[in-house]
């Protein structure tokens, strides 16, 4: 597997990528735009409900690859992998381009559990974190703890400011946006998250062909 060895380039790629998540609309970002009608705190508070959830999951994943010595054939399948997902998400992400994501959650239903409740059941958020978010953590093990501590809250502080500042967007200015204002900022945003898609999944999926090409030369 071929690595991200330089530091600031990985600390680039793991900001790209996870914005990209962020940017691309799913139930959270449904959530957040729901709750944010009636209270401007509430991107926050989602986004630190998605974090309880997050964390834990990060760190296990870290530490249960931590205890293991991982072999090459894997690191190559979950590059492979994690970057055929990556352009699949981009590829669909585009085909949806026109449509909007109805929030899973009630309004009655407190802002911090409306983001544990939408990041624990949706299923996609789990299979990310088993392949890009894998692929991402075995490069992050290259830098140590710090290194990973480093990905950590540059990933999350991708959701943090996003939401908080979507959410009070929302707020103060819901009466002024107008559909088609709405329509061209979202398809902006799409065909951004497409781009990120599917220019780091080609990265990875090409990286573990190379890897794979060295392995047998």
């Amino acid at each position: 597997m071929a690595f991200i060895t330089n530091e600031y380039f990985f600390l680039a790629s793991v900001f790209l990528i996870s914005l990209s998540g962020v940017l691309m609309p799913g139930p959270l970002f449904a959530a957040t735009i729901q709750k944010a009608t009636k209270r401007k705190a509430a991107g926050a508070l989602i986004a630190m409900g998605h974090g309880i959830v997050e964390f834990p999951l990060m760190l296990a994943i870290f530490f249960v690859l931590s205890q293991f010595k991982i072999p090459s054939l894997v690191h190559v399948s979950v590059e492979a992998v994690g970057g055929l997902l990556m352009v699949l998400m981009g590829v669909q992400t585009f085909r949806k381009r026109n449509k909007t994501e109805d929030a899973p959650v009630s309004s009655s239903r407190d802002s911090v559990l409306a983001g544990i409740y939408t990041t624990a059941v949706n299923a996609g958020f789990i299979l990310w974190w088993l392949t890009i978010g894998t692929a991402l953590i075995l490069n992050a093990q290259l830098f140590g703890i710090i290194g990973f501590s480093l990905f950590a809250g540059v990933h999350w502080l991708c959701d943090l400011p996003f939401y908080t500042v979507i959410a009070l967007a929302i707020f103060k200015s819901q009466q002024l946006w107008s559909q088609r204002w709405n329509q061209k900022v979202r398809i902006g945003i799409t065909l951004f998250c497409v781009a990120v898609f599917i220019g780091f999944g080609a990265y990875f999926m090409g990286s573990a062909i190379a890897s794979v090409i060295s392995i047998v030369i």
